[in-house]
């Protein structure tokens, strides 16, 4: 039977110390129980650079954007903020969607991204020449940032 090189217990605070090589040790502060707050939890992706995704995030999409140590906050709305952090020549695109906008209408949406210069990503057999796939689901329809990360607008219900 294999057994972990370190076990965790509950307990407030738990201090691991021993933890495998190349870790540093680290302090768990439990919360309600839990050691993960998920309230705080948010996501993050990597882009090309942070210039050129604070254009096309606050210049293009509108949103709201804070930059705070050479990285980029998009704030969604709701105290939840989504965190872009640059790679330089070593970032690849995510190959699926990594950020959903939704919309009272796609085609509105489609419309007005497209009169900015952002290009809709068309699939065959699932998207319609406007770049929207109509086929069952919300409507929804695909773009990419700058950084070739694929982000889409969908009808919200």
């Amino acid at each position: 039977m294999h057994r972990p090189a370190y076990t965790v217990h509950r307990a407030a605070p738990l201090k691991v110390t021993d933890l495998p090589v190349g870790l540093a040790a680290v302090e768990l502060q439990w919360n309600t129980g839990r050691m993960i707050d998920a309230a705080k939890a948010f996501s993050g992706f990597s882009v090309r650079q942070i210039p050129e995704a604070k254009a096309f995030y606050e210049g293009v999409l509108g949103l709201p954007v804070t930059e705070e140590h050479g990285m980029l906050w998009i704030d969604v709305g709701t105290d939840h903020r989504v965190l872009l952090y640059a790679k330089g020549a070593t970032h690849e695109p995510a190959s699926f969607t990594v950020l959903n906008f939704p919309v009272a209408d796609v085609d509105t949406a489609v419309d007005e991204l497209k009169a900015k210069g952002v290009e809709f990503l068309h699939y065959d057999g699932m998207t319609d020449s406007k770049g929207v796939n109509r086929h069952g689901g919300p409507l929804i329809a695909w773009f990419t940032d700058p950084s070739g990360n694929v982000l889409s607008v969908l009808a919200t219900p």
